[in-house]
């Protein structure tokens, strides 16, 4: 970690942590500034439909992971303490053991014992520091240090309050060296919980960590800029875009100050932004960071970024119905990826998934279904190397193009070699849910009612367990879980499930939009079963008041609306009382419907409203 300087006898500790936790271990430096981590890259959060797995292949806690010096016993262990407890209290024996622990894992005999070695060097630091009564960094570093091989091990959970404990030890106000250490430990603690699919509290450690390092470097240090822009991601995952773009600007901003015109750094924040921009729908600024970006890579001479980006490029022309220059784009980055990276490589398939996509909505069915039959291949044998996130995503596409061409058994079996895929992944509940969710569309569509209520409701679980419960793809999920419950008649359950859905879409949509009224009309059918005549005719009314606004009185759609409330009113007793139309309602067009939430992570995810 950043900052926290071991003595000078001690070698350097190093262990590989996964994935997205290794993206933020720091080494040791000077203890007088604050680093901010290597960013995550912007592209791993467009990556499968964006981001953990709950399944029961993973490592389970033992009954004392939770107690600081808890683990479990691994076959081989010594079955006595390696050192008396009573030298615990030896000053020098802390930086032996934490030397123990980096020497272990330096000769390759394993974490466990390393991992041996640092609990017991956290003990004999927190005995010294409870003697001198001061703030330990060297505690501090030995937490940081057990909590990484924690995580090199999986063993997230128990990585958490180890870090927790980590963060509490410096004092800011104590200089640089404690803020250095607060900082880092905010981070990792941050990473941590990322891993857990635990969104939220990640977000608020990122941010604790970057308003330390702001009151240690200022606002407006390049330092502070990757920070931001860290964090940004981490909002973007969180699908909060308007906290993403904010922070993302202010990057913009630092950079532009203190580095170069067109810089690398300046690149990277566009990229970022593009994503923004495109989640929010603005497709056109979407593109113009992304054609700065290309011509940032291409000035400082990374040619082989520029195809990367060279398919966000297509991607955005798609999403404009620019199609001529979509396919210009994909066919731009094949032919780099093949000739740069081979023509098995998984970057090779995506842009055959792009092409698929593009092919179809153009009405061009051969070529769509040529295109994921190229990718599939390319999936079924993967070159060494091969992320498994890459792959799963690939094939959550190429179903929702098999479920356009109205083959939804195939696109079953497509998503659930997907899942088989990030089942064992850590920090991938987000993208499993989503493929649990699309499974659900799926199990519905062929009558699998009962299937498809267990898909949905394993999504669930998780979309609550890493914290986004509020988003507006969490209340479509419930939507089309109640659907299903209909489908068995679990009434009370569907009512349930369709009243906190429209509690969600109402926050997040307002009362007036297209996925709202669904969630109205599908919560007035179920309590017309339930007897609940009034609340449903309430429901109605406002459903039928708004669409005859939007749509016209004329609108099929409409008119199938109101014939049900004249029913509902009817059993009442009752009639309705209009207020009368002006002529040109009568012949409003059916506007454009915005693109749903979900279709942006899960194209062709059929929710019904």
């Amino acid at each position: 970690m950043p900052g926290l300087v071991s003595p000078p006898e001690v070698a350097a500790l190093r262990i590989t942590v996964p994935d997205r936790v290794d993206s933020r271990n720091r080494e040791n430096g000077d203890d007088s500034e604050l680093r901010s981590a290597k960013g995550r890259s912007p592209a791993s959060k467009k990556s499968l439909l964006p981001s953990p797995s709950s399944s029961s292949s993973r490592a389970k806690p033992s009954p004392d992971r939770n107690s600081f010096g808890g683990k479990r016993r691994v076959p081989g262990a010594p079955e006595k303490p390696l050192i008396d407890e009573s030298s615990l209290d030896n000053p020098d024996l802390g930086p032996f053991l934490l030397k123990l622990a980096r020497d272990t894992i330096a000769s390759g005999e394993g974490p466990n014992k390393a991992l041996e070695y640092a609990i017991r060097a956290c003990k004999s630091f927190e005995r010294c520091a409870v003697e001198s009564g001061e703030p330990s960094l060297e505690l501090a570093m030995s937490l940081h240090v057990t909590a990484a091989i924690y995580c090199s091990l999986g063993r997230y959970e128990e990585a958490v309050p180890i870090m927790e404990r980590a963060v509490a030890v410096p004092d800011v106000s104590r200089g640089s060296d404690h803020a250095l250490a607060a900082f880092s430990g905010h981070m990792q603690l941050g990473d941590t919980h990322s891993m857990l699919g635990h969104i939220d509290q990640s977000i608020d450690c990122y941010s604790r960590g970057l308003e330390i390092q702001i009151q240690a470097l200022g606002d407006s240090d390049p330092r502070v800029a990757e920070t931001c822009r860290y964090l940004a991601e981490a909002h973007v995952q969180a699908m909060q875009f308007d906290k993403a773009e904010k922070l993302c600007q202010r990057t913009l901003e630092i950079h532009r100050e203190h580095s170069a015109p067109a810089s690398i750094e300046e690149a990277a924040d566009r990229r970022l932004m593009a994503i923004i921009c495109d989640a929010k729908g603005d497709y056109d600024e979407a593109l113009e960071h992304l054609v700065l970006a290309s011509m940032a890579m291409i000035a400082n001479g990374h040619e082989g970024e520029v195809a990367s980006i060279d398919v966000s490029i297509g991607n955005t022309y798609l999403a404009l119905g620019r199609y001529d220059e979509a396919v210009f784009s994909y066919q731009k980055a094949l032919t780099v990826f093949k000739s740069t990276k081979g023509d098995n490589h998984p970057a090779v398939a995506l842009v055959f998934v792009r092409l698929a996509d593009l092919y179809y909505r153009t009405g061009k069915l051969r070529e769509s279904r040529s295109y994921c039959e190229n990718a599939l291949r390319i999936y079924a044998k993967p070159v060494p190397g091969a992320v498994p996130e890459d792959i799963a995503g690939g094939l959550a596409e190429i179903a929702s193009l098999y479920e356009a061409f109205e083959e939804p058994e195939e696109a079953l079996k497509l998503l659930q070699k997907s899942l088989k895929l990030l089942e064992d992944v850590p920090g991938q509940w987000s993208s499993v849910a989503g493929i649990e969710a699309q499974m659900g569309v799926m199990f519905y569509i062929v009558g699998r009612y009962g299937d498809s209520r267990n898909s949905f409701e394993s999504a669930v679980a998780k979309l609550r367990a890493i914290g986004e419960k509020k988003s507006a793809f969490f209340g479509m999920v419930l939507n089309q879980m109640g659907l299903s419950c209909i489908q068995l008649f679990k009434i009370d359950e569907a009512a349930g499930l369709f009243e906190e859905s429209k509690g969600i879409l109402e926050q997040e949509y307002g009362t007036s939009h297209q996925d709202t009224l669904g969630v109205y009309t599908n919560l007035a059918a179920t309590y017309d079963a339930m007897g609940r005549v009034e609340e449903a005719i309430e429901l109605l009314e406002h459903v039928v008041k708004v669409r005859e606004e939007k749509l016209g009185t004329a609108n099929p759609d409409v008119e199938d609306e109101r014939r049900r409330l004249a029913e509902l009113l009817k059993e009442a007793g009752r009639s309705r009382n209009t207020k009368q139309k002006s002529l040109e309602n009568l012949f409003v067009s059916t506007s454009n419907r915005m693109k749903k939430e979900v279709t942006k992570r899960w194209p062709s995810l059929g929710f019904k409203s």
